[in-house]
């Protein structure tokens, strides 16, 4: 089952907490997993700190009693646990299907160690088969949408009920689908170059460590830092 090895996953990243941490928590269906795990080790965190990527995170670790600090005075954190939509051999990854992208990227770059959890599918060879979420200001979605193409993407404006969906910013996200996906340094860089773009899903080099689960059994997968 896969929330079995979303579950193994996220439970063999949160042994890394040590109290006193300060732990910023991702968003996602395999992060609710997390912050399952970390609810139950609660009575030995006390002294420990979390932070979280998305308003719905935080609902959700309060809901279970989790303590959660104000980000904004924060300057660094200890460890981060997210997950990812995929994830290649490099550890690069693409997030964002929950929406939490840019302030995920934000918690990342903050953190000291930034582990990922996922199950056995979210491993690829090569990145791209995932739409990749790019965050939009409103105003700038006509001619963001025009600059993603010119890149090669078919930006898809993701949707809600009531209109386009916005971000806990208030922003709307395009997910972009890439006929052939370009080098993920390259679009990264093309990316944070187009004025009005907030933020996109491609996560280069701040993950440091990845816990991948499949059929019951858990890989680690560590950067090579040498």
């Amino acid at each position: 089952m896969i929330d079995d090895d979303k579950r193994i996953a996220a439970e063999a990243a949160v042994a890394e907490i040590r109290d006193g941490m300060l732990v910023g928590i991702g968003t996602g269906s395999t992060v609710a997993f997390a912050i399952g795990a970390i609810a139950a080790r609660l009575p030995e965190l006390r002294k420990a700190i979390f932070f979280a990527t998305s308003i719905a995170t935080e609902q959700a670790a309060r809901d279970v009693g989790i303590p959660i600090g104000r980000f904004a005075l924060a300057s660094r954190l200890d460890l981060t646990i997210d997950g990812a939509d995929e994830i290649d051999p490099a550890l690069r990854v693409i997030k964002g299907a929950g929406g939490a992208l840019l302030r995920e990227k934000i918690v990342a770059e903050a953190s000291e160690r930034m582990v990922v959890i996922a199950d056995a599918s979210k491993r690829v060879d090569r990145l791209g088969a995932a739409p990749l979420p790019v965050e939009v200001l409103p105003f700038a979605r006509s001619f963001v949408a025009a600059r993603l193409a010119m890149l090669g993407a078919e930006p898809v404006l993701r949707m809600a009920d009531e209109g386009a969906w916005r971000s806990d910013q208030g922003n709307v996200i395009f997910d972009c689908h890439f006929a052939s996906f370009p080098d993920p340094l390259d679009l990264a860089a093309a990316l944070q170059a187009i004025p009005g773009v907030m933020g996109h899903g491609l996560f280069l080099r701040e993950v440091d460590a990845a816990y991948i689960a499949d059929e019951g059994t858990v890989t680690k997968m560590e950067r090579n830092t040498t």
